[in-house]
């Protein structure tokens, strides 16, 4: 005698088997999701890595008053993906680092300007964080 869920197990896997010969299944509300986030996602974004300098022009609300503010710095991190993409930007501001975290599809960021490409050779520049002054510095990447 076998149990319910062997039989279930058995008849997926059967399933699977056939499927396996033809087209892949498509699962409607992933298409229905991905739909949503297409037409959230924002294209006119530059390209920029980790170690390029960034004017990022943020959409600030006060009260009922609405002003954009400028936030420049080195990209330290990005995190790529559809919606969930993300960049880090970090400055100097009076003499103390300030690290600021966007989502790249955000409404609230009016537009994102290149200043210099870096040249680096990690991803992750979280050592920046130690290093002041001249130390901190970072190559600038010629023309490609």
């Amino acid at each position: 005698m076998t149990s319910f869920f062997q039989d279930d197990l058995e008849a997926s896997f059967e399933q699977g088997r056939q499927n396996a010969a033809g087209p892949p299944r498509k699962r409607t509300n992933m298409n229905i999701l991905d739909k949503i986030d297409q037409e959230q996602m924002r294209f006119d974004m530059p390209e920029f890595r980790p170690g390029d300098t960034v004017k990022v022009h943020i959409r600030i609300i006060e009260g009922n008053k609405e002003r954009v503010q400028l936030f420049q710095g080195v990209v330290i991190k990005r995190k790529r993906g559809t919606m969930n993409a993300t960049f880090t930007v970090r400055k100097i501001s009076h003499g103390v680092g300030v690290e600021k975290t966007f989502a790249l599809h955000s409404p609230r960021i009016e537009k994102i300007e290149m200043v210099t490409q870096g040249r680096v050779r990690r991803s992750r520049l979280f050592y920046l964080r130690e290093r002041r002054g001249k130390a901190a510095r970072i190559r600038e990447r010629g023309i490609l």
